[in-house]
C-alpha cells in the first residue's frame, strides 16, 4: 500500500505550536508511529519507542534525565503508557520549562482515563485521537461532510456507483493500515486474530490490574453480535456468566484501549421519556466481522441479512468519528431514542446547538417511511436541525421534504 496522508496531521502539528505536551491516542496498530515520524521529520527532532526494552529501562531508571536528553528540539516518545513513571516526570520538566512543543506523544490507550495521568496531564496536554484510515484517506481526500451537514446541506444530486456488496466489502476490510495492505480473506483474517491476542496479551495488562483480562476477546464477541445497539449490562452479562460487578470494568477498559465506541444517548427537553443507555459498537467494523467469522458474502440479505445493519451503522458511526478530528466545527455524536418509538441513528450537535441527524438502512431503495423519525425530529426542534440524511445503498438521492433527504452511503467521503 502506497503512503496515505492523515487528515488529523494538521491538527497535531497546529497543537504542538502553543500547547507544551501533545498525545497522539489510538488504538495499536493504526498508523501513530508513522505519524510521529513524519512530524519529527519535518522539525528536526527524536523519535525513541518504549517498544523498545533499552530505551524503556533508561526512561524507567532517570525519567527527568531521560526527558531532558532534547532540551532545545521536539522529542517524540511512542507508546508512552508502557513507562507510567514517566508522567510524573513530564509535568515536573513541563512545569520548569513552559515552551510549547517540547513533547510529542503517543499511546494505545487514552491516557486521559487513567487516573494517575489524568491529574498530572490536566492543562499541560492536548489529546488528538487517531484512528484507522478513513474512507476519504484512502482515496487521497479530506472529508468534509461532517462540516457540510452542518451547514445544512442534504447532499441531493449526489449519485454514486457503488452498491450494498461494494459498502459491505469496505466495512469489512476494517481500518487497520497493515490488516488493508493484506489481501482480503485468510491472510488479512490471521492479522486480525493475531492483533487481538497481541492486545489482551500486553496493551491491556499495561493500562489494568484487572483479573479475567482473557474474557476481552468474550465481550468483544457479544458486543460485535450487537454491533450499533444500546448497551445493557445486564444482558451481557447474563450471556457472558461474567457479573455485572465485572464487566462495566472490562467495557471500560475496550474503551480506553480504542478496541469500542460508545454513543451516547442524546438527551434533550423534547421528551422525558428519552432512553438514556449509550450504543456500543466496535471501532473497527474489520474486527467485527472478524469476531463475527462473517465476510461480505456472508453479510448478504439471503444469507444473513441483519449483520449488515449493524456493520453499516457501525462503518458510518466510525467515519463520522474520524472526521470529527478534522471537521472546522466542533461537534459532538450520539444517538436518540424515547419511549415511544422515536429514534434517530446518529445525531451530530454542534457547539452552538444546530443538529444534524442521520439515519442508515443497509437497503438499496429506501422510502418515506425510513424517514419518518428524522422528520419528527425536524418538526420537534425547529430552526435547531439543520439537516437530516438516510444513507443508504443505492445509487440516487431525492428529496423528503424539507431538509430531509436520502442520500448514497459514499457521499461521507467522496461529495
Amino acid at each position: 500500500m502506497t503512503s496515505v496522508s492523515r487528515n488529523v496531521k494538521p491538527m497535531v502539528v497546529e497543537a504542538l505550536g502553543d500547547t507544551r505536551i501533545v498525545v497522539v491516542q489510538g488504538a495499536r496498530q493504526v498508523g501513530k508511529t508513522t505519524l510521529l515520524r513524519e512530524i519529527v521529520a519535518e522539525r528536526g527532532g527524536r523519535l525513541v519507542t518504549f517498544d523498545d526494552e533499552l530505551t524503556r529501562a533508561a526512561a524507567q531508571a532517570d525519567p527527568v534525565g531521560f526527558l531532558d536528553q532534547l532540551p532545545d528540539g521536539l522529542l517524540a516518545i511512542d507508546e508512552v503508557q508502557r513507562v507510567p513513571e514517566l508522567v510524573l516526570a513530564l509535568k515536573l520538566v513541563v512545569d520548569r520549562d513552559t515552551r510549547p512543543g517540547r513533547f510529542l506523544l503517543t499511546g494505545s490507550a487514552n491516557l486521559l482515563r487513567l487516573p494517575a495521568v489524568e491529574d498530572s496531564l490536566a492543562g499541560r496536554a492536548e489529546s488528538i485521537e487517531l484512528y484507522g484510515f478513513s474512507q476519504g484517506e484512502l482515496a487521497g481526500r479530506r472529508e468534509r461532510f461532517v462540516d457540510r451537514i452542518l451547514d445544512g446541506e442534504t447532499f441531493l444530486g449526489h449519485e454514486s456507483g457503488l452498491h450494498r456488496p461494494d459498502y459491505l466489502e469496505r466495512a469489512v476490510a476494517g481500518s487497520y493500515p497493515e490488516a488493508l495492505a493484506r489481501p482480503a480473506g485468510r491472510r488479512r483474517s490471521q492479522w486480525l486474530e493475531n492483533y487481538l491476542a497481541r492486545i489482551v496479551e500486553r496493551d491491556a495488562p499495561d493500562v489494568s490490574n484487572l483479573r479475567r483480562l482473557g474474557e476481552l476477546p468474550v465481550i468483544l464477541r457479544i458486543l460485535a453480535a450487537r454491533d450499533s445497539e444500546e448497551l445493557n449490562v445486564a444482558r451481557i452479562a447474563s450471556d457472558t456468566g461474567i457479573p455485572a460487578s465485572t464487566l462495566v470494568p472490562h467495557l471500560e477498559l475496550l474503551e480506553t484501549l480504542y478496541l469500542v465506541q460508545r454513543v451516547p444517548a442524546w438527551s434533550t427537553n423534547l421528551s422525558k421519556r428519552v432512553v438514556l443507555r449509550p450504543k456500543t459498537a466496535l471501532l473497527d467494523t474489520g474486527l467485527a466481522a472478524r469476531l463475527l467469522n462473517v465476510s461480505a458474502r456472508g453479510a448478504a440479505p439471503q444469507v444473513n441479512g441483519d449483520v449488515a445493519g449493524h456493520l453499516l451503522e457501525g462503518f458510518v458511526a466510525g467515519e463520522l468519528r474520524r472526521q470529527l478530528g478534522w471537521a472546522e466545527q466542533g461537534a459532538r455524536i450520539s444517538h436518540y431514542r424515547d419511549r415511544t418509538g422515536d429514534e434517530v441513528d446518529l445525531i451530530l450537535e454542534a457547539d452552538d446547538g444546530r443538529v444534524a441527524a442521520v439515519e442508515v438502512k443497509a437497503a438499496s431503495s429506501v422510502g418515506l417511511r425510513d424517514a419518518k423519525w428524522l422528520l419528527k425530529l425536524r418538526d420537534r426542534l425547529g430552526d435547531r436541525f439543520v439537516a437530516g440524511v438516510v444513507l443508504h445503498t443505492g445509487g440516487t438521492s431525492g428529496p423528503f421534504g424539507d431538509r430531509v433527504s436520502a442520500v448514497p452511503m459514499d457521499v461521507l467521503w467522496t461529495a
